[in-house]
């Protein structure tokens, strides 16, 4: 099992002193896995800038031409959340390129699957707005690339970031090879990702959202996985699956208010890889976006290379929330009956 580690070296250019989305995130979490020894396990991949062209299948020339500016002029805000620094530019078009990179490698075989831990993240980003600490949007550059150049037909985005990806489930809303599944907290930043929000056009019922109260954790995210996630792959059979892997879910992070465990998180990895293996020949590409405490993040990092990696390690200094969480089976039971791809199956 050949599984690949892209990083991108030049991610550190891209900083604001005080920003929670900041280098460390990064080189934390890289040193971490040198230490409990996980780097000598993973085919290592240095990420390169996205070629022009797949950078503008999904943003505007407008938009990329005003981050390149803000970047050229010594730095700036693209928004109240969001910032560039004097290399911000490059460092953004490097962690697109390195997801693409990732799934290039996946579709010829030279991997089996792998892991994109690079930054700016890009959940958020539309396609002429920059939001939510993100510039360009990494997945959807991605997929737009694994469809148009790729041989691939149909994709399953797994986002399980606290935050709802708006940007991509945006991007893809009116697109039926795309799969788009979101887990969030609700209501909470962005504002979207309620679960009537299925697609439009031809995208209708290939968008679907969990938003979940505060205070869900492991109990309900199995749930969700096992009710939702699970009988919607299996009527779309996706060719491959791409993850939105943020960690502040997690009961520690400081950002939000899901109760998420690291054994949670292991146990979400490990289930996303199987529905891989079940539906997309073990396809699966994960890609980082939130995740704000360094050691929820880094482990949780750990736990799902060991997942992609096959191997049943797993690792958890943390423990789990010791509160009780809000039952999510009416949540369930509402998306069941409402969404096309889960109210055939009940039918």
């Amino acid at each position: 099992m050949k599984v690949a580690l892209v990083t991108n070296p030049n991610h550190r250019n891209h900083n604001q002193p005080g920003h929670p989305e900041h280098p460390e995130r990064v080189d934390f979490t890289l040193e971490y896995l040198g230490k409990i020894g996980l780097l000598l396990m993973l085919e290592r991949m240095q990420a390169v800038p996205v070629e022009k062209e797949r950078l503008h299948a999904v943003h505007g020339g407008r938009y990329i031409e005003h981050v390149r500016e803000i970047d050229a002029s010594g730095g700036g805000q693209l928004g109240s959340d969001t910032y560039i620094a004097p290399g911000s530019y490059d460092a953004a078009l490097t962690a697109a390129g390195g997801l693409v990179s990732l799934i290039e490698a996946i579709a010829t075989g030279s991997v089996n699957r792998g892991f994109a831990l690079v930054r700016p993240p890009g959940h958020h980003a539309l396609r002429d707005a920059g939001m939510g600490f993100c510039i360009f949007n990494n997945v959807a550059i991605a997929a737009k690339a694994a469809l148009e150049e790729m041989g691939l037909q149909r994709l399953l985005i797994v986002d399980w970031d606290v935050h709802h990806g708006n940007g991509t489930q945006n991007i893809f809303y009116s697109e039926n090879r795309v799969l788009y599944f979101s887990t969030h907290q609700y209501p909470y930043y962005p504002g979207s990702g309620h679960w009537r929000e299925i697609g439009s056009g031809r995208g209708e019922g290939y968008t679907l959202n969990v938003p979940l109260p505060e205070g869900v954790g492991d109990a309900g995210f199995r749930q969700v996985w096992q009710d939702i996630l699970w009988p919607a792959a299996e009527a779309f059979k996706p060719d491959l699956v791409l993850v939105s892997a943020g960690y502040d879910a997690h009961w520690a992070d400081p950002l939000a208010g899901l109760t998420l465990s690291l054994e949670g998180y292991s146990f979400l990895a490990r289930q996303t890889v199987r529905i891989a293996e079940a539906f997309a020949k073990g396809r699966i590409a994960v890609t980082l976006e939130g995740g704000y405490h360094l050691d929820a993040l880094s482990q949780g990092v750990a736990n799902t290379l060991y997942a992609l990696l096959g191997v049943e390690d797993m690792v958890d200094t943390m423990g789990g929330w010791a509160m009780p969480e809000p039952d999510v089976g009416g949540l369930v039971s509402q998306i069941r009956a409402y969404h096309p791809l889960l109210s055939l199956e009940d039918a």
